[in-house]
C-alpha cells in the first residue's frame, strides 16, 4: 500500500492524539493527586503542566507550518536544530519512552483485573505477564497489517474509551460535596478548614467520614510544603500529557499540512479538560486520606464510593478499552519514529523495511521485542507500575525539551520569520516557555530519573554508531563526543547505584 492511499483526514488525526494522551496516567490520578496534594496545590499543579505543555502544543503547531519539509515529527527538529547525535538521542528516548510507556499500560491492565482476580496481583506477576505477552504480540499482529486500519481501529476505540470517563465526571459532579472539597483544598493538615467551620456533617458521618476529616486535619509532625506538593505530581503530569505529538508524528499521513496543528491543540485541551475535572471533582466525594490508599486504577474507588460496586466494575472496563486504544497508538508511534529515523540517517537502515502493506516491520519487531523485556524485568520491581509511569516521563522529556529549544532557536535567528516581527516575538515568547517548562520538569523528576533514563541512551548510541559506519560518516563532532562520554559515564554510575541499593527499583 503506497503512502498516497494511506492519507489520515483532521478527525483521525487529532483521534491520534487523544488516543495516545487518554491511556493509563488519567485512570490513576485521584489517588496519585490525593498522595500528594490538596484541591489547590492540584490546581497550581494543572495550571503549571497545562500552560507549558500548551506552549509545546503551539511550538509542534508553528514548526509544522513554519518547516513542511520536516516531517518526521520530534526526532527531525532536533536533528535540524542541534545536529546528528541529538538528533539520534532524541528518536531513541521518544521511542524507549513508548516501549516503557506500554508496559505501564498492561501493568494497570493487569492491576485492574487484580481487584477481581487476585492471581494478577499489582500487574506484575508471572501470570499478569504471560497475559500480558499475549496482548502484545495479537496487537503486533494487527499493526503489521496496515497503519490506516489500526488507526481507524483507534479512532473507534478513543470514541468508546472517552464515553466512560465522561461517565465518571456527570456522576461526580452531581455527588459533588463542597464541603468536603474545601476539606481537601489545602494540602497541609495544618492549614485546612476545621470540621466546626465546615457545619452540619452528618452526611459525611453516615459513611464514617467525619472520624477520617477529623484525622486528615490533626497537625503532622513535619509538614510538607506546597512547592514539594507540586513538584511530586510534575512527572505524572507529564505522562499524562504524553502524545500530544501524535499528529506531529504522524505529519505524512495527514491529508492537509495544517490539520498537523490543529489536531494537536483540539486534542490538547479536550484531554486537559477531562484531566482537571476528574482530579478536582474527586476532591469533592472523597476525603484525601481514603484516596491517597486507594488502589490503582484510583478512578475505579471513587466512582465505587460513589454508587457502589458496579461503578469500580464500569470504570474498569473503560480503563481495558482506554489502555488497550493507547497501546495500539503508542506502538504505531514507537515504529514510527525508528522508520522516520532511519530514513533520515540517524539510524540502522534496517529500520527502512516495510512490508507490502507499508508497514516499518523491522521497527515494529523491535518495538515489541523490547516491550517484551521490559515486561519480563517488571517481575523484579517492587514499585513497577510508578517506576514505568516516571522513566516514561523522563524519557520522553528531552525529545520535548528539543522541540521547545529548536523553536526557539529559530525565532532567536529569524529564519522563515522575515521581517514579520510581531509573529517572531510571539513565537519566541511561547517557545522560550516551553522550553523552560521541559527544564522544570527535568529537575522535578530529580536525578534517579535522569540517571536511568541513562542507561538507555548510554548503550543505545551503538545504533547511531552502526547508521554512521553505513553511511561511512563522521561519528561525531567534538562536542557531541563530549555529550556521548557524559552520558555513558552517568549509565555506569546508574549501573553501579543500582548494583549498590543507592538507586531501587
Amino acid at each position: 500500500m503506497s503512502i498516497s492511499t494511506n492519507k489520515l483526514p483532521l478527525w483521525s488525526l487529532a483521534a491520534l492524539v487523544v488516543g495516545s494522551m487518554i491511556g493509563a496516567g488519567i485512570f490513576s490520578l485521584p489517588a496519585t493527586f490525593g498522595r500528594a496534594t490538596g484541591g489547590f496545590g492540584a490546581l497550581i499543579a494543572w495550571g503549571i503542566a497545562g500552560g507549558g505543555m500548551l506552549m509545546l502544543a503551539f511550538v509542534f503547531q508553528t514548526l509544522a507550518q513554519r518547516k513542511p519539509e520536516l516531517d518526521s515529527g520530534v526526532f527531525i527538529y532536533a536533528k535540524a536544530g542541534f545536529g546528528n547525535y541529538l538528533g539520534f538521542s532524541s528518536a531513541l528516548g521518544f521511542w524507549a519512552g513508548t516501549c516503557i510507556g506500554n508496559v505501564s499500560y498492561f501493568l494497570l491492565i493487569k492491576s485492574t483485573l487484580g481487584a477481581f482476580f487476585p492471581v494478577f496481583g499489582d500487574g506484575n506477576t508471572l501470570l499478569a505477564i504471560l497475559i500480558s505477552s499475549i496482548i502484545l504480540w495479537s496487537f503486533h499482529i494487527l499493526i503489521l497489517r496496515g497503519v490506516k486500519n489500526a488507526a481507524a481501529i483507534n479512532t473507534i476505540a478513543t470514541v468508546a474509551k472517552i464515553l466512560p470517563i465522561l461517565i465518571f465526571v456527570i456522576i461526580l459532579i452531581f455527588a459533588f460535596k463542597s464541603d468536603m472539597f474545601m476539606l481537601n483544598f489545602w494540602g497541609e493538615p495544618e492549614t485546612a478548614v476545621s470540621l466546626a467551620s465546615l457545619g452540619d456533617l452528618s452526611h459525611l458521618d453516615e459513611y464514617g467520614y467525619v472520624g477520617h476529616a477529623a484525622a486528615a486535619i490533626a497537625p503532622s509532625a513535619e509538614p510538607e510544603s506546597l512547592f514539594s506538593q507540586v513538584r511530586s505530581t510534575m512527572l505524572v503530569t507529564v505522562f499524562v500529557f504524553l502524545g500530544i505529538e501524535g499528529a506531529s508524528v504522524y505529519s505524512r499521513y495527514a491529508k492537509e499540512r495544517r490539520h498537523i496543528g490543529i489536531a494537536t491543540v483540539l486534542g490538547f485541551v479536550g484531554v486537559l479538560c477531562l484531566l482537571v475535572l476528574i482530579t478536582m471533582l474527586s476532591y469533592g466525594v472523597m476525603l484525601r486520606p481514603d484516596l491517597a490508599v486507594l488502589r490503582q486504577p484510583s478512578m475505579a474507588g471513587v466512582l465505587e464510593a460513589v454508587v457502589g460496586r458496579w461503578g469500580a466494575i464500569f470504570i474498569s472496563v473503560g480503563l481495558i478499552i482506554s489502555v488497550l486504544g493507547a497501546y495500539l497508538s503508542w506502538s504505531l508511534l514507537a515504529a514510527e519514529v525508528l522508520y522516520s529515523a532511519a530514513k533520515n540517517n540517524s539510524m540502522p537502515k534496517v529500520f527502512t523495511t516495510e512490508n507490502s502493506k507499508a508497514v516499518p516491520s523491522t521497527a515494529v519487531w523491535l518495538t515489541n521485542v523490547t516491550i517484551q523485556v521490559f515486561l519480563i524485568l517488571t517481575l523484579f520491581s517492587n514499585y513497577a507500575f510508578q517506576l514505568a509511569l516516571e522513566l516514561t516521563s523522563s524519557m520522553t522529556l528531552i525529545p520535548y525539551l528539543l522541540v521547545g529549544a529548536y523553536g526557539l532557536k529559530l525565532a532567536c535567528s529569524g529564519e522563515t520569520y522575515g521581517d514579520n516581527k510581531t509573529t517572531r516575538k510571539k513565537d519566541l515568547v511561547i517557545a522560550l516557555i516551553a522550553t523552560f517548562y521541559a527544564l522544570l520538569m527535568l529537575y522535578s523528576g530529580g536525578m534517579k530519573y535522569l540517571l536511568l533514563s541513562a542507561i538507555i541512551y548510554g548503550p543505545g548510541s551503538l545504533l547511531y554508531i552502526q547508521a554512521k559506519r553505513e553511511q561511512h560518516a563522521k561519528l561525531f563532532t567534538p562536542v557531541e563526543m563530549g555529550l556521548f562520554v557524559i552520558i555513558m559515564f552517568a549509565a555506569i554510575a546508574a549501573i553501579y547505584s543500582i548494583a549498590t541499593g543507592v538507586i531501587t527499583i
